[in-house]
């Protein structure tokens, strides 16, 4: 389990945890964050024994988007990372989740701000709960940039596109409410409760059969845009092998037996 001075990975049963731990300049991304993030993401797809992964920020926020000072690995002990960024000049889209998309479940727990590069990623979880007082946004136009981190693509497919390109085009701050209103979030919480609530998600997928799970995730997003009827024909191809699992039979077993299931994957 790895890990770096602005990331933490830690287990909490078959639940992988990343936190953000920046607290001090609002869990802004850097390099030793990302390298650490993206390591977590490949830890989680490579440990059959990880079944989800909470992703979530240290302190009092989430991630207020990145520090280019940051980046470019001036005073944040950034240097001796480097060369993994020399080597995989992608390795910051696939932190961000851009360019990588984990095939375990990811429920996003967000306190405090959640803004510019912090709601892009927000964008490549599955599931996402929000303390009440979250902040979200995407703020670049109001600097004169553009949210490149995927956001003019992905958002108008999460959401109405009303809704997307008002985010996009005002640059202004969304309450969890109002991001819950539009389908951003999923769930709004008492503030400090948003990582428990996202654990307690995480144990119901996990209670859940990992090859059966991993499959769903994967139909939902390929067939996202494609026909009704490829999806359909997509959805049987990768649907169909998860009746013969060891998985399956113990779900029926279970259910005969009235017992709960132990899944172990196929």
């Amino acid at each position: 389990m790895g890990g770096t001075e602005h990331l933490n990975i830690q287990r909490e049963g078959a639940t992988l945890v990343l936190t953000l731990n920046r607290p001090e300049a609002k869990n802004a991304l850097s390099l030793p964050m990302l390298v650490g993030l993206y390591d977590g993401w490949l830890e989680a797809d490579a440990d059959d024994s990880i079944r989800s992964v909470v992703f979530t920020g240290a302190g009092d926020s989430f991630c207020a988007g990145m520090d280019l000072k940051a980046l470019a690995g001036k005073d944040t002990g950034g240097e001796q990372y480097r060369d993994r960024l020399t080597a995989d000049p992608d390795l910051h889209w696939k932190a961000m989740l851009r360019h990588h998309r984990p095939r375990k479940p990811v429920i996003a727990a967000v306190e405090g701000y959640c803004v510019a590069g912090g709601t892009e990623m927000l964008q490549g979880t599955d599931i996402r709960v929000a303390g009440e007082s979250a902040t979200f946004g995407l703020f670049e136009v109001r600097r004169g940039l553009f949210p490149i981190g995927g956001s003019t693509v992905r958002l108008q497919r999460q959401i109405p596109r009303t809704h997307a390109l008002e985010m996009l085009l005002t640059g202004r701050p969304y309450t969890a409410r109002e991001a819950a209103d539009i389908g951003l979030i999923g769930h709004v919480v008492p503030d400090g409760t948003a990582l428990t609530k996202a654990l307690e998600i995480a144990e119901l997928i996990n209670a859940c059969g990992p090859s059966a799970v991993e499959a769903v995730k994967a139909s939902v997003y390929e067939s996202a845009e494609m026909t009704e009827t490829e999806g359909l024909a997509a959805e049987l191809k990768r649907g169909w092998p998860i009746f013969d699992t060891a998985d399956a039979k113990e779900g029926a077993r279970a259910f005969a037996e009235k017992r709960p299931p132990v899944y172990r994957r196929a």
